[in-house]
């Protein structure tokens, strides 16, 4: 079976070392994590952690079973699929000249992108979305010359009111 990316939504005890224990059990089954957010969930003492990784559906269903064997580990679902809706952040810092600051911002404006920093031969341009519309802005952004980028990695969700989170 053909490898393919699958997006895994945890929910996790909030405390020290649970992040660990995941990435490990990761790294023993020989999985690459593509990207991993975590962050607070709706439930007090309870964190979201969305983890994308590449794989057959076998292999991630395996490993999706032994992760909820983790100490600490509440819930873990494969949300990969059409009813997903999946957003990414990133910050990228361009280098610019009077000469070309405008074309920039018209770019950032087609992208629904925000400027969030301005100096003499900068900008710091904020753009969400999918995976997809991060990276083409990135790659309009290229020839201008990126002096930075931060990205968050994918943060996953499914659509409607059922696939909450327990």
């Amino acid at each position: 079976m053909a490898a393919k990316k699958h997006a895994l939504v945890a929910m996790v005890a909030d405390k020290p070392g649970v992040l660990n224990r995941i990435a490990s059990l990761f790294r023993r089954r020989g999985f690459n994590i593509e990207s991993i957010a975590v962050g607070h969930s709706e439930m007090p003492k309870v964190s979201r952690m969305t983890i994308v990784v590449d794989g057959s559906t076998t292999q991630v269903e395996q490993v999706r079973k032994q992760l909820e064997k983790v100490v600490d580990v509440i819930k873990v679902s494969d949300v990969t699929g059409e009813g997903t809706i999946t957003r990414e952040l990133a910050m990228i810092k361009v280098k610019t000249t009077i000469d070309n600051r405008s074309e920039i911002m018209q770019i950032v404006d087609i992208f629904r992108a925000n400027i969030v920093d301005v100096s003499s031969d900068s900008v710091a341009i904020e753009v969400t979305g999918d995976e997809e519309k991060v990276n083409s802005l990135y790659k309009l952004l290229r020839r201008f010359g990126i002096i930075e980028i931060a990205r968050t990695g994918v943060i996953a969700m499914t659509r409607g009111r059922d696939g909450s989170s327990i």
